[in-house]
């Protein structure tokens, strides 16, 4: 029997129950369905131990990376302190150290946490103001800042939390930040696999934290970076992407431009489409797309039909909606 602890709930789990069984049996309203492990729904999170090899395949190496489990695949092996896979048990305080306009819709902000937070480049965090008014933001720069995160905040006509950081956020105010989340980011497990990067408009933010880890860690396979925005004015870090790529010659750039004149070095049409085109053959590679929803859905199909795994694609979608409840694959900002 081991000793199985949620929060302030200490349980038992018999020798011959599943931790899914345990969990039910002390009436945890946790999601289940096919018990097989082939549904995923009932994925839970160990905060101490390893988990069991058996109960976390399936599951992507980022997931598992985090000690992601299958509750209905898992027999402890130990004494476990878990949480459900959609808590987030962690808040910092952190105070604004710098804003900055990226373009004239998004502004660069910069949070000093008070405690150095355990992230991978890509994940997302909870941004809560005084009021309790909370959105979800990713991380823009890699783990070298353990202490300092940067967010890229576009203004949303009418969102109660952009509109504020756009206007009445100032260096000094404090924020509080929860702990990170979500499961787009990067490992540096394989350098030597081939990267595409996808991104809409502040989609950039967890693309470049994800592209400047992997430089950090001396990625050695190709990394392709395609930004796109229905104008030249939705787009920023043009210069500072440019400049990677002449530092850099795995990392490729191309800003993609949907409407309008197109200036000479940027790339005509949505940048899931020239990404597309340029590159015929995913196969092997590993594939992030960040941004509209639509983008997002839309090429997941296609990096699945150009030859990419489906445990290879990691997605962010940037939902808009401000009374959405934030998940582990999905950003809300307004």
């Amino acid at each position: 029997m081991k000793k199985i602890v949620l929060g302030n709930q200490e349980m038992s789990c018999q020798s011959d129950e599943t931790l899914l069984d345990a969990l039910l049996r002390h009436e945890v309203a946790i999601p289940y369905s096919c018990r097989q492990g082939v549904c995923q729904s009932c994925v839970v999170r160990s905060l101490d131990v390893v988990p069991p090899l058996l109960s976390q395949r399936g599951l992507k190496d980022v997931q598992q990376k985090q000690n992601y489990f299958l509750a209905c695949k898992c027999y402890p092996e130990h004494d476990m302190e878990i949480a459900l896979s959609q808590q987030a048990s962690f808040f910092t305080e952190g105070t604004v150290v710098g804003k900055a306009l990226l373009n004239t819709e998004t502004v660069l902000l910069s949070i000093q946490c008070n405690d150095a937070l355990d992230f991978y480049a890509g994940q997302f965090v909870n941004l809560q103001r005084a009021d309790g008014l909370t959105r979800s933001y990713s991380i823009a720069n890699s783990r070298l800042h353990a202490t300092e995160l940067t967010f890229h905040v576009r203004r949303l006509p009418g969102g109660r939390f952009s509109e504020w950081a756009h206007g009445d956020l100032q260096i000094g105010d404090t924020l509080k930040v929860s702990e990170p989340q979500g499961l787009c980011f990067y490992l540096p497990d394989r350098p030597e696999q081939n990267m595409l990067l996808i991104g809409t408009g502040s989609g950039l933010a967890p693309l470049a934290g994800i592209i400047s880890e992997a430089l950090q860690q001396g990625h050695t396979g190709d990394i392709y970076l395609f930004h796109g925005s229905r104008d030249r004015e939705g787009l920023y870090w043009i210069e500072e992407m440019q400049a990677l790529q002449q530092q850099y010659s795995n990392f490729h750039y191309t800003p993609c431009i949907s409407n309008g004149l197109v200036p000479d070095g940027f790339a005509q049409g949505r940048a899931n489409d020239v990404a597309m085109q340029a590159l015929p053959k995913l196969n092997a590679w590993r594939v992030y797309l960040c941004g509209h929803p639509d983008m997002v859905n839309q090429t997941k199909i296609q990096a699945f039909l150009k030859g990419a795994s489906s445990i290879d694609i990691y997605s962010d979608a940037f939902h808009v909606t401000p009374d959405l409840t934030p998940s582990s694959a999905t950003t809300t900002i307004s």
